[in-house]
Parts: structure tokens; sequence; C-alpha cells
């Protein structure tokens, strides 16, 4: 498989100019980035270093995690160097690694939503056949066909996008999109348009679907079951729901900007929204359940001790 041999590099041309803010801007996302990584990085440790973790729902969340990270380093890097840059240009190949990154991460994001609500579902709906239902093994299954899934089905996508030839080079974003690379082909595109609308509703559907169902079955045992369960339901669901809502706003407005003619809107609006998707999700995910789920909390807080004990007793 080879690149179009026409075409080296695109040029970004939604990046507007700061100025001397560029290091600000550079110093501000660079900080964000790290914090990423080491939120991410150190809930993935917690999680498999500890035994009393290996449960279904903590599983689940190691693999949001991951994606998180993968989602940011497809990402952060690169919008680092543009912030620098005086001329935005992203090379072909780093275009399209580009792209497949950060579609296969929204794939496994919504799919990873609507597996951890199905998991919500048994847990409150079942509690007492939770533990047989919803076994580590079968957790790991579940995320195994998540990622598989995903990347199989973009993958068709991709190749179908990354053959065609190319006539221009300017992507109206500020990063790589393939709605908008495959706007630039010369040829006919028919085929990308058709598979690219039943991708897009295989991407909503297969997880909206069992989000919805699982929801539904929560809301009704909620409403007939004890004030316990209601309090038990929140507590469990706001996380996810929180995550899931999030998201989707921020997915809805990217795909939304991308079809349509968006110059009604600020300039500034649409680039923050544009990122944000890109720049909260991977921070709130690991803020939100580490700080609002009781158990990972506490781990947390007895790693963070033992840390500082090491070191105190190190330096005496």
């Amino acid at each position: 498989m080879q690149l179009n041999s026409t075409l080296y590099y695109f040029i970004l041309n939604t990046y507007i100019y700061v100025g001397g803010l560029r290091y600000l801007y550079f110093t501000l996302t660079a900080l964000l980035y790290f914090v990423i990584i080491v939120v991410n990085l150190s809930l993935i440790f917690v999680i498999c270093m500890n035994r009393s973790l290996h449960e279904p729902m903590y599983i689940f969340l190691c693999s949001l995690f991951v994606n998180e990270l993968y989602c940011s380093t497809g990402f952060f890097p690169h919008l680092l160097v543009q912030l620098l840059s005086d001329i935005h240009i992203i090379s072909a190949p780093s275009c399209y690694l580009q792209i497949f990154c950060l579609y296969t991460y929204a794939h496994v994001e919504f799919c990873n939503l609507a597996v951890m609500s199905y998991d919500r579902y048994l847990a409150i709906c079942f509690p007492l056949q939770y533990n047989t239902l919803m076994t580590f093994n079968r957790a790991v299954i579940f995320i195994a066909v998540v990622w598989i899934y995903s990347f199989a089905k973009f993958m068709i996508t991709f190749l179908l996008s990354v053959t065609l030839p190319l006539c221009g080079n300017v992507i109206n974003s500020l990063y790589c999109h393939n709605y908008l690379v495959v706007k630039l082909a010369c040829s006919d595109t028919q085929v990308n348009n058709i598979y690219g609308v039943f991708g897009t509703i295989l991407t909503i559907l297969v997880p909206l679907l069992p989000i919805l169902f699982s929801y539904i079955k929560i809301l009704k045992v909620c409403f007939s079951g004890s004030k316990q369960t209601r309090r038990k339901a929140v507590n469990t669901c706001t996380p996810h729901l929180t995550s899931l809502l999030n998201f989707s706003f921020g997915c809805m407005f990217e795909i939304l900007q991308s079809r349509f003619n968006m110059a009604g809107v600020p300039s500034t609006v649409r680039i923050i929204l544009s990122l944000y998707f890109l720049l909260i999700q991977p921070l709130l995910n690991p803020l939100m359940y580490g700080l609002q789920l009781t158990k990972l909390r506490n781990t947390c807080k007895n790693v963070l001790c033992y840390i500082s004990l090491r070191g105190y007793s190190n330096q005496k």
C-alpha cells in the first residue's frame, strides 16, 4: 500500500496567529499533556498492581485509561509542534497516522462506555448474580472484542481514504480529519461516502443500543426499588453518564463542524469546541473515576501514603 506519490504534506489553515502568546499556549498544553499522562498511567498502575481491583468494573476502567493515553499520544505531540510553528503543515504519512489514531480512539471510547453501561446494568439489576454473569475472563473478552472491532471497522475506511488521489492539500481543521481529506479527492468518492455513512451509523448505533437498553432497565429498577437502590444507582452511574455525555457533545460538534458551514460561529469558539473532546476527555475520566469510586480512591491514597513514607524513610 502506498500513499499518494504526488502529495507530501497537508496545510492546516484553522490555526490563528497568536504572536508571543504561542509560548504561553505551548506551556499550558504541555502541562495538560503531562498531567494526562501522569494521572492515566498512575491509575493503570494502581489497578494492575492491586489484586483487590482485579474486578470487571476496574478492568473496563483500565481499558478506558489506556485509550486516553493512546489518543493523547496521537494528538498532543503534533499540537505542540504546531503551536510553535509559523507554517502549520503536517506530512502526509503523519496526517494519515493521526487520522487512524483519533478515529480508532473515538470508536474504542464509545464501545468501551457501552460495555461499561452493560456492566452497571448487571451490577444494579442483578446484584446477587453479578459475579457469575460478569467474571474477570468475560470482562477481558469484552475489552478484546471492543478493541478488535473498532480497529477492524475503521481499517476499511482508512484503506479507502489512503488510496485516493488528491487534488488539494488544505484542510480546514486543527488536525487531520478523514472526511476533510476525502473532500480533496480528484476521483469519485461515492464508495467512500456510502461506507462513511454506514460506518458512522455503526459507530453510533452499536454502542448506543446497549447504552439505552442498560439505562432503561436501570431506571425501571430505580423507580420500583428502595431509596438505597436509587442511591447506589446514582453513585455508580454518575461518572459513566458524565463521561458519556461529555464525549458525545464534543464528537457531535466536531461532526457538525466538518460537514456544515460554521462561518457564523466565532473562530475562537470553533477552535475550543473542536479540541474539546481531545483535551478534556482524557483528563476528565481518570480524575472523575479516581475521585468518585471509593475503592479506587482509597487505594490511590494508600499508594501515595506508602510512597511518601518510603521517601521519608530514605531521607532519614
